[in-house]
């Protein structure tokens, strides 16, 4: 359970942060704007948050969050029941509120690496067209349609050869050898299928703080699957398969990104780099005022999610410009 003394905390920690008693409620803002205010009683929060993921939260974890008040339901806003969180999990969600309404240098001092703003995301959408159509995943797509279902050994085989298209170099087995990556493929579905996102609704931006430890558990055990006799899959490949099976929540890395960023590539660096996208999905969806459905499209990246297009970025920004 969260204290009213461990939002203080979280929040005056921040730099230009100001606490402020209005209306014999607490409020916590940068400048003019408040981006925290505790209820009367002192027993819920009201943090900043995109109204368009509001209600896909909401139906996720309905005992955690509540939606504004009335008065408030037209802003970036959500509630939060203190007596529903610790204060680690406290801490996170008033950064990522308070990363909303702050400049990206200001941002950039503090725990999370700063994302990028809608003008960057337009440049290397505009970059990565350049590339020409993703024929690999188009063919994915299809074969998996409508979702993926990794105990179908048609939809393993498939996501082995998008990974191979994507140069992961995975050994085909040869007639009459046990497929080590699919029978692997089999046995971790069998244990993490049924916790990840939901794949008709949850994104990015949404994800809670549940989600993202389960994926990053998900990932560690993928990271791990044998695919040869001396090889595991390793840490690029299973975030593309991620990726791959839930392309609207998970922003995948690469041996250069996860280095940049974190320093590391294990299971709590994965889990660092969730929460990094969602903070920058949240940020870039209260920036445009757009839909998430929509926002793609309007950078210039019609048909892929917010998580591949934060993803394309960092392609151009950091692994391409070596």
């Amino acid at each position: 359970m969260a204290t009213v003394e461990q939002v203080r905390a979280a929040a005056l920690r921040l730099p230009r942060t100001e606490e402020h008693l209005v209306r014999d409620r607490v409020k916590f803002r940068v400048g003019r704007i408040v981006y925290l205010a505790l209820s009367r009683d002192e027993q819920t929060l009201g943090f900043a948050f995109p109204r368009e993921e509001r209600a896909a939260l909401l139906a996720a974890e309905p005992d955690r969050y509540l939606p504004p008040e009335p008065a408030d339901e037209r802003y970036n806003w959500l509630r939060l029941r203190l007596a529903a969180v610790d204060g680690a999990e406290l801490a996170e969600i008033i950064e990522d509120a308070w990363r909303m309404v702050v400049p990206k240098k200001v941002a950039a001092a503090v725990g999370l690496p700063p994302g990028p703003d809608l003008a960057e995301l337009r440049e290397a959408a505009r970059v990565f067209a350049g590339y020409g159509p993703d024929r690999g995943w188009a063919r994915w797509a299809a074969e998996t349609a409508p979702a993926a279902d990794l105990a179908d050994p048609e939809h393993r085989a498939a996501l082995h050869r998008w990974l191979n298209a994507w140069g992961c170099r995975i050994r085909y087995p040869r007639p009459g050898e046990p497929d080590l990556l699919a029978d692997g493929l089999a046995a971790w579905w069998s244990r993490h299928g049924a916790g990840l996102p939901d794949p008709a609704g949850d994104t990015l931006a949404g994800l809670t703080d549940r989600q993202i430890e389960a994926l990053a558990a998900a990932y560690g055990e993928l990271h791990a699957l044998p695919v040869g006799p001396t090889r595991t899959l390793g840490p690029t490949a299973a975030a593309k398969a991620l990726y791959a099976l839930r392309p609207a929540a998970v922003m995948p890395w690469d041996a250069a990104i996860a280095k940049r960023l974190h320093g590391s590539r294990d299971t709590a660096a994965f889990a660092r780099h969730l929460r990094c996208g969602r903070a920058w999905a949240r940020a870039v969806l209260a920036e445009s005022g757009l839909p998430e459905a929509e926002l793609p499209a309007a950078l210039g990246r019609p048909g892929v999610p917010l998580a591949k297009v934060l993803d394309d970025h960092l392609y151009v920004s950091i692994t391409a410009a070596g």
